[in-house]
């Protein structure tokens, strides 16, 4: 498995375990609900339903933004390798590994920092569609693709 296929595979373990993590909590939310709604009467019965539903509404959004990111890594095949920076790319700029993708927290593979991003990020976005030896600068510091793959 080469470092871009770790990498690849180590962001889809992460993106799997917030959806786990967000479809158990969403799942703990409805059957406090269901079982808040058997004993309960009053005011503050509806006020902490109310508080439920406004938790279970938060989840969910978060829930939807981290299966945009599955799609997005989901799509991405690692093993392609393009003469240009595309989706998918992992670039070495200035010393740092770039994995161009979605918006995702660093992580080390091989004790190897790598951050991901997004390609629509203003960084990204200067990224996509150049070759190793493009400059370009950003918020006044200058970049060097390295290499990419």
């Amino acid at each position: 498995m080469t470092f871009k296929q770790k990498i690849h595979q180590q962001y889809q373990q992460l993106v799997q375990d917030k959806i786990d993590v967000f479809r158990d909590m969403i799942t703990a939310l409805t059957e406090d609900s269901k079982n808040d709604a058997k004993g309960s009467a009053g005011d503050k019965h509806e006020t902490a339903l109310s508080m439920m539903h406004i938790e279970q509404e938060k989840l969910n959004h978060k829930l939807r933004e981290v299966l945009s990111q599955k799609a997005i890594l989901d799509k991405i095949v690692s093993t392609t390798i393009a003469k240009t920076i595309i989706v998918g790319s992992l670039v070495k700029a200035n010393g740092i590994y770039l994995y161009l993708s979605a918006a995702l927290p660093k992580i080390a593979v091989e004790g190897t920092t790598v951050i991901a991003l997004s390609p629509q990020s203003p960084l990204g976005n200067k990224l996509m569609g150049n070759e190793v030896g493009f400059l370009f600068e950003i918020n006044g510091t200058k970049y060097l693709i390295e290499s990419m793959e």
